[in-house]
């Protein structure tokens, strides 16, 4: 005797209720603790080597360092990609690894790999930083400070030690950046003329000081009874004491140092700043660690921030300048109120059916039975409530009471024959077992391969397809044991005429009878009409656009600023100012933030880059969507055509998240820089051509102005200077020492930097340079010019590296009415596309190859779908044959999905073909209810003709009721409400489309070829059961299907 757990369930009722009690409570306990984020957490293992060097040129840094850095690292295992940045003074090189290789073994096979190559590498370098990258992204929050008691250097001392001290130890923070402000330093100007008369350089006055002012062990004494460590206080106590130091000069006489030049206690100079509304501000951001939770990590971070603020000095005030929490609380509200109105239009669409409150309230019971529960999964998973699951709890809030709608439609059937509750309830459930576990298993295995798609698009979709799969099984478990249980209990019994608690829907029954009808006496037309349909279905697919995902508005736009190299701070600052000016008084604007140069880090490891100060990032925050006429996309077309009033910089609205700054972003490698170059030039100027492009940037054309300074070797040679005391000597005198190389001045609380270099008004005097004196192994002064060359020049400002390769990035931003696969095509049909030299390579980065990765990866997951779905029903129904019956509803939902992107003018895109993916699950459930009963009949005594009849006539209410249940619950979605719902809008749309057309489809054409598949059954059976020898042995052909999936000699099912 076989196991029915709908049996089961109903003649042990306490035991189910329990279970699902504690499936609700640890479901429930389980939602207030998972964490709340923008998107899966994908842990990408990249380790940095950072290398600095104190004025080095890219073109240098280039050949010596990051070459031969990436030539050692190059034969390390599970490299994907190696990626280098050269700047001035600063080379930073990423090596990203596969996906599942252990962070820490590659930071050790990293870091040996570049140990046997340190002798190669030049002696002027600070020493190379190998680290994991383990912060995520760019600032999400930011902060400024304010106090009416401290100056810059004191408040920006109290953001660098007090607040960013206290912040690093907030579970979560990566880093905590400072904007604005300025770091002290002691600076000693030298004056040339003066250091000339008395016969030293700039380089020898700074080895003085800094072998003065130190502070080292002395050692140990034993005087008296105890015992002491002798400490050497070299450092001076104050700059009065440091002004007071004596510099031995050659000839053995001492001057002392402040009759050298000037010695301030001031700050360094000044390479970023921090506007707010154009007025100066302090401003600190943080970055969070891999792995952590947004929401949560500001949460800590607010907290430790309310805690330090009543003891920092000089009563410094803190407040939130902008965060991204914003938006994601707000698509996280929407994503709920998305879930519960589509749940409540799905309970309102069976009550309409139905007309019956217990019935409607048995089905409804379904949705947080399967909901509550599948949030214990993802926490026990390490999942969060972020875009992805909460996106798959909405797609499937229709889809959960589809189960519970057919069972408990097939009891009230039984109870329309008056049956009491308790047998009608058995007997109901017995009998749609099979078709309830067939569909829920098809929506199953169609998202098992989306979870397990690889890359990171598959790290992506994980707990998507993942949280899917969890809700429907748990749909299934309410469906066989909740509704058939509750049901035998608190239904009423009906008398046998009684017709007012199922509402036949006898105006559409009168117009499908007909329609079937006919398309069972043209069965031969019907088909190739779906063949038609179906050939002019993926044509559109073709011929659609396609695209990464819509634009969303998040609140907050990113405006990218930059200038010509070499333009100097406070121009840069003109421009941020300027651009301020033109936007504040848009009445969407709440703030307008602008961050010039490059932000001092927490972890100061940038490889000594002193700060880009011709780049600036202005973020523009906006009211909120229901405060605004128009959209963040329509606010930036409007505000472009003002921004044309800005001379001399280059503006360009980007992204506040993603890959990359721009949504169409091309990468070309070569390793012939010049015609890599070149190249590059020429199709950026083609593409400016394109309708619908604007903004288009290259990284080829960024030359910066250089003085070269070039040794006369001989020269050299003969009056005994090295090539090394040349360039020191240049160093020291117009930027001063490396910073671990510099003399430091002693606090409490810290140590302060004494910068030695030439006086600012000679350092942009040419001749002083080309004058400045050099030591010759005999202890004579030469001028700089006598030994070398001295003339402006040019070169790189920067240098990409992609693959041990010279990388140029052709990016662009792109208006509404073009698609990313519309503007990839366009610039590959460009003439200097086509006719790229064979040396130079194209790369789809940032989100042409995120595109180009999803698209394949769900073409995989679609075709692994279709053939789960099939083994699924071959295995459920037991045979081969009748399988292919509701898999001719796969084909048929195409047209409806890409009708209704068209109609609706949207593309393909992630989410569009997240919709068309989820319908081939969907459409089979109608198919497989039609199918299983006809078979029913069929084996009950039917002909043919009658079953499939039958079959329409009974199964044509729960067919509606699932299906309009499911378009309720994702009519939210498709509506486009709340945060967000741009990007989602697709998928629903899809899926809305096709269950329409599918519906229909599985009514008229599945019919027609139900008979199709049966009577090549029957002839497959009277061809070859014939020749059964005595014993009843048949050809294995002669065995295909010749089990009825529903005879009453197979066995039960186990459900």
């Amino acid at each position: 005797m076989s196991f029915n757990l709908s049996t089961w369930s109903i003649k042990n009722p306490v035991p189910t209720l329990v279970l699902f009690l504690v499936l609700t409570i640890m479901g429930s306990i389980s939602f207030i603790k998972l964490g709340i984020d923008e998107s899966p957490n994908i842990d990408v293992p990249v380790v940095s080597v950072s290398v600095a060097q104190l004025g080095a040129a890219p073109t240098e840094l280039e050949t010596q360092v990051t070459r031969k850095i990436e030539d050692a690292i190059a034969g390390i295992g599970n490299i994907k990609h190696i990626t280098s940045t050269v700047t001035d003074g600063a080379s930073m090189t990423s090596i990203e690894f596969a996906l599942g290789t252990n962070t820490d073994r590659a930071v050790n096979d990293v870091r040996d790999a570049v140990s046997k190559i340190r002798q190669d590498l030049p002696e002027g370098i600070e020493e190379p930083i190998i680290q994991r990258i383990d912060f995520v992204g760019g600032p999400f929050v930011t902060y400024t400070v304010h106090s009416d008691r401290l100056p810059p250097a004191e408040l920006s001392w109290v953001v660098d030690n007090d607040i960013a001290r206290a912040l690093l130890s907030v579970p979560g923070v990566g880093q905590v950046q400072r904007a604005g402000g300025v770091d002290r330093e002691i600076r000693i100007n030298l004056d040339p003329t003066r250091l000339e008369a008395l016969g030293i350089t700039a380089d020898t006055v700074n080895s003085q000081i800094r072998a003065l002012n130190i502070n080292l062990p002395g050692g140990r004494g034993q005087i008296g009874a105890g015992e002491q460590s002798i400490r050497f206080l070299g450092s001076a106590l104050s700059v009065e004491d440091l002004a007071r130091e004596e510099i031995v000069l050659p000839n053995g006489s001492h001057a002392r140092l402040d009759t050298l030049g000037t010695i301030t206690d001031g700050t360094t100079e000044l390479r970023q700043m921090a506007l707010l509304n154009n007025k100066p501000v302090v401003a600190f951001s943080v970055i969070r660690s891999t792995g952590s939770n947004l929401v949560d990590v500001e949460k800590g971070v607010d907290q430790k921030l309310a805690e330090l603020s009543k003891n920092l000095p000089g009563q410094v005030k803190i407040e939130k300048l902008r965060t991204n929490s914003r938006y994601i609380k707000e698509s996280y509200d929407a994503s709920l109120e998305s879930l519960i109105i589509g749940a409540l239009l799905a309970v309102f669409v069976v009550w309409v059916f139905l007309k019956d409150l217990r019935a409607t309230l048995l089905t409804a019971i379904a949705i947080p039975l399967s909901v509550i529960p599948t949030f214990a999964v993802m926490q026990w998973a390490g999942f969060t409530l972020n875009s992805m699951s909460l996106l798959g709890l909405a797609l499937v809030i229709g889809i959960l009471v589809d189960d519970a709608i057919v069972e408990i439609e097939n009891i009230v059937r039984h109870l329309r024959m008056g049956k009491a509750p308790l047998p009608a309830a058995i007997e109901a459930a017995e009998e749609i077992g099979l078709a309830v576990i067939a569909t829920t298993m098809t929506i199953v295995v169609v998202f098992v391969p989306v979870a397990a798609m690889g890359g990171i698009p598959g790290q992506f979709f994980k707990q998507f397809g993942l949280t899917v799969t969890v809700a429907v099984l748990f749909s299934l478990l309410v469906a066989r044991m909740i509704t058939p249980m509750l049901a035998a209990y608190l239904m009423k019994r009906l008398p046998p005429e009684a017709e007012t608690v199922t509402h036949k829907p006898r105006g559409l029954m009168r117009l499908y009878f007909p329609l079937l009808e006919q398309a069972m006496k043209h069965r031969l037309l019907t088909v190739i009409l779906s063949v038609i349909l179906f050939a002019a279905s993926i044509a559109l697919f073709k011929a659609m656009p396609t695209s990464l995902m819509a634009n969303v508005d998040r609140g907050e736009v990113l405006l990218n600023v930059e200038l010509p190299p070499g333009t100097e701070l406070t121009e840069t600052e003109k421009v941020v100012r300027k651009v301020t000016e033109i936007i504040r008084p848009q009445p969407e604007v709440v703030d307008v933030v602008g961050f010039v140069g490059t932000p001092t880090s927490s972890k100061r490891n940038s490889a000594g880059n002193q700060g880009d100060v011709t780049r600036a990032t202005v973020y523009i925050s906006l009211k909120p969507r229901h405060e605004r006429k128009r959209t963040q996309q329509q606010f930036e077309e409007a505000v472009r055509p003002l921004l044309n009033a800005v001379s001399g910089a280059r503006l360009s609205f980007s992204r506040s998240s993603g890959l990359s700054g721009k949504p169409l972003r091309l990468v070309l490698t070569s390793a012939d820089s010049e015609l890599l170059e070149r190249t590059a030039e020429e199709i950026k100027d083609q593409m400016r051509s394109i309708d619908g492009l604007y903004d288009v940037t290259s990284s080829a054309a960024l030359l910066r102005p250089e003085i070269l300074v070039t040794p006369d070797f001989d020269k050299a040679a003969r009056q005994g200077v090295s090539v090394a005391s040349i360039a020191r000597t240049a160093l020291i005198a117009t930027l001063g020492d490396s910073e671990a190389n510099l003399a430091k001045f002693n606090l409490e609380d810290r140590q302060v930097n004494i910068r030695v270099q030439l006086a600012p008004a000679y350092r942009q005097d040419l001749r002083v340079i080309e004058n400045l004196k050099v030591r010759t192994n005999s202890g004579r002064l030469v001028p700089l010019s006598s030994v070398a060359k001295v003339e402006f020049g040019c070169g790189p400002f920067q240098i990409d590296r992609f693959d041990r390769q010279r990388q140029v990035t052709l990016e662009s931003g792109m208006e509404a009415k073009i698609t990313l696969g519309q503007a990839l095509k366009k610039v590959h049909d460009l003439p200097g596309f086509k006719n790229m030299p064979s040396t130079i390579v194209e790369l789809p980065l940032g989100d042409a190859e995120i595109q180009r990765d999803i698209f394949s990866g769900f073409g995989t997951a679609i075709a692994s779908a279709v053939m789960l779905i099939y083994a699924v029903l071959v295995i459920l129904f037991g045979g081969f044959l009748y399988p292919l019956t509701i898999m001719v509803s796969l084909p048929l939902s195409l047209c409806g999905a890409l009708l209704g992107l068209v109609l609706w003018k949207q593309s393909i895109g992630l989410y569009a073909l997240i919709g068309i993916t989820m319908l081939m699950g969907l459409v089979t459930k109608n198919a497989i209810l039609l199918v299983e009963y006809a078979l029913l009949q069929m084996r009950e005594g039917a002909s043919q003709r009658d079953a499939i009849t039958r079959a329409g006539e009974t199964r044509m209410q729960p067919i509606l009721m699932t299906t309009i249940a499911m378009i309720a619950g994702m009519l939210p979605i498709a509506m486009g409400i709340g945060a967000g719902s741009e990007a989602r809008a697709p998928m629903a749309i899809s899926v809305i489309g096709g269950l329409i057309t599918s519906t229909l489809f599985t009514l008229v054409v599945v019919p027609v070829v139900f008979t199709y598949i049966d009577d090549f059954q029957s002839f497959l059976k009277r061809k070859f059961w014939k020749g059964n020898d005595p014993d009843g042995n048949s050809s294995s052909l002669a065995k295909l299907d010749q089990i009825d999936p529903l005879s009453k000699d197979r066995p039960a099912m186990r459900n």
